[in-house]
C-alpha cells in the first residue's frame, strides 16, 4: 500500500481529525502534506456531507442537508517544484469504499445513498418536475449495488471521485467570484439560486484560524461547480487507471480530492445523483514543467479515462429535443434536450411499475450514458440517454406482450418543506 498521507477516523467528524481538510477553494488554504513528483500515496475521503445522511427510510436528512458544509475535501497536497504554468499529472491507482468495513453508520461502510434535492435546498436537474426531497439507500456487495428503495435492479459501480482539482490563484479566484456574483445579480431571489457566493458560515480552511480564517472565509469559493481548476466535474469514468492533467495556478499546485461515488449516471442529474460514500484513493503524481503553454491548456483539465468500466453490451436509449413541456421552441438548447430525454426515460420506466421518483433516482445512480447527439440542426438540439438493459431483473425492451411489472416495494422516501 502507498504511504497513507491523509487518514480519517470513521468515528470522528471531519473537523476532529489528525489533519484538517477544507471545503472551500482559496490559494491560502495550507497544505496538509508535501509530496514529490513520482510519489504515490493514499488519501482517505469523507463523504461530502460528513455523515449527515443516514441509512434509513426517511428523506428528511436530504431535505435538511447542510449545503453550506460541502464538500469535505482531503488536502490540499503540495507538489514539490510545481509552479504556475505547469501541468500536474494525477494517476488514480485505486479507489474504493471505506476499507475493511462492511457495515456502519457512515456512507461507504457497506452502503451509500442517492438524493433528489428539494427545490428550496439545492434543487436538481429536473427540479420543476421533482420539487421535493427523495432518497435511495444502496447496499454494496463487492462491486454490485442494489437498493430496497429501487427494487428490481442491480449494477456494477464505476467507483470514482466526483471532485478533484488544484487551488486557484488569487486572480483566478477573484474572477470566479466576480462573474458568479454578476450572474446571481440577474435574479437574486431565484430558487434554486443561480450560483453560490462565498459563505463564511461552516467554512473549513485547514489549519487557518483567527483573523486569517475570517478573511479567507469571506473570499473563498464554494466547491459546488466545476471550474478552470477541475473541481466538481462528476465525471463517472474517472476510475482506476485514469490519468488527469490539471493546470497549476499556485506554487505547489495544492491538489485536493473528495466526493467519492460508488456509481453515477452521466450528469449526476438528481444533484446528489451519484451513490455517495466515503472511501480511499491511491494516487500517483508527476509534473510537466511549462505544460500549460506547451499544450495550450489555460482553463481546463485533460483526461485519459481508465479502462475498468463494466462492459454492458445492450442498451435502451431515449432521445429529447429542445422543446419545452409547454411546447415552446428553444434554439439548440442541449441542456433542455437532455432534460427531455431523461423525462422520456422516466415516463417509460414508470410503465413497468416504478414510480417516477424511483426511475429518477435510478438514472442518477446507475451507469447510464448521456450524449449530446445533435447540436447543429436548427432549431433543435438532440440529446440521448442510454440505459444498460442488463441492470434490470425484467426485460424492459418494448414488445407486443406489453411491459412486465416489478414490485416497487416500499418506494423512495419523500420529504417536503
Amino acid at each position: 500500500m502507498p504511504q497513507h498521507l491523509f487518514r480519517l477516523d470513521s468515528s470522528r467528524p471531519f473537523t476532529d481529525q489528525e489533519k484538517t481538510g477544507h471545503n472551500r477553494w482559496h490559494p491560502e488554504v495550507p497544505p496538509v502534506a508535501t509530496v514529490k513528483p513520482g510519489d504515490s500515496f493514499r488519501v482517505d475521503c469523507r463523504e461530502w456531507f460528513d455523515g449527515a445522511i443516514r441509512n434509513d427510510d426517511s428523506a428528511d436528512d436530504i431535505r435538511d442537508a447542510p449545503v453550506s458544509k460541502v464538500h469535505a475535501l482531503s488536502g490540499p497536497f503540495a507538489i514539490e517544484g510545481a509552479e504556475p504554468g505547469d501541468l500536474l499529472i494525477v494517476d488514480i491507482l485505486d479507489v474504493g469504499p471505506i476499507p475493511q468495513e462492511d457495515s456502519g453508520p457512515l456512507a461507504g461502510q457497506g452502503w451509500g445513498y442517492t438524493g433528489i434535492f428539494a427545490k428550496q435546498n439545492g434543487g436538481s436537474f429536473l427540479v420543476d418536475q421533482f420539487p421535493d426531497a427523495y432518497k435511495a439507500i444502496w447496499d454494496f456487495s463487492g462491486q454490485t449495488a442494489t437498493s430496497r428503495h429501487v427494487p428490481g435492479v442491480s449494477f456494477t459501480g464505476i467507483i470514482h471521485p466526483g471532485l478533484m482539482g488544484t487551488a486557484p490563484s488569487a486572480d483566478l479566484l477573484a474572477r470566479w467570484n466576480a462573474r458568479e456574483q454578476a450572474l446571481i445579480d440577474t435574479d437574486p431571489h431565484r430558487l434554486p439560486p443561480l450560483a453560490l457566493p462565498p459563505e463564511p458560515q461552516d467554512a473549513i480552511l485547514g489549519t487557518l484560524s483567527g483573523d486569517a480564517h475570517d478573511r479567507v472565509a469571506a473570499e473563498a469559493a464554494r466547491t459546488a461547480p466545476p471550474r478552470e481548476n477541475g473541481g466538481n466535474q462528476d465525471i463517472k469514468n474517472l476510475t482506476r487507471g485514469t490519468r488527469i492533467f490539471y493546470p497549476v495556478y499556485v506554487i505547489g499546485a495544492n491538489f485536493s480530492v473528495g466526493d467519492l461515488h460508488f456509481s453515477q449516471g452521466d450528469g449526476e442529474i438528481t444533484f446528489c445523483g451519484g451513490i455517495e460514500m466515503g472511501g480511499f484513493l491511491d494516487l500517483h503524481v508527476d509534473l510537466i514543467k511549462g505544460g500549460m503553454e506547451t499544450y495550450g491548456v489555460t482553463e481546463n483539465a485533460i483526461f485519459m479515462p481508465g479502462n475498468t468500466d463494466p462492459q454492458y453490451a445492450e442498451w435502451i436509449s431515449f432521445s429529447g429535443t429542445s422543446v419545452t413541456l409547454d411546447g415552446e421552441q428553444r434554439y439548440l438548447d442541449s441542456q433542455l434536450a437532455y432534460q427531455r430525454a431523461c423525462l422520456h426515460a422516466i415516463d417509460y420506466l414508470s410503465k413497468f411499475g416504478y414510480s417516477p421518483e424511483q426511475a429518477y433516482l435510478l438514472l442518477g445512480a446507475a451507469p447510464v450514458e448521456g450524449r449530446f447527439s445533435g447540436v447543429v440542426d436548427i432549431p433543435n438540439s438532440c440529446a440521448t440517454i442510454y440505459i444498460p438493459t442488463a441492470i434490470f431483473d425484467i426485460d424492459v425492451r418494448p414488445s407486443a406482450s406489453g411491459p412486465a411489472q416489478i414490485d416497487p416495494g416500499i418506494g423512495a422516501p419523500r420529504s417536503s418543506f
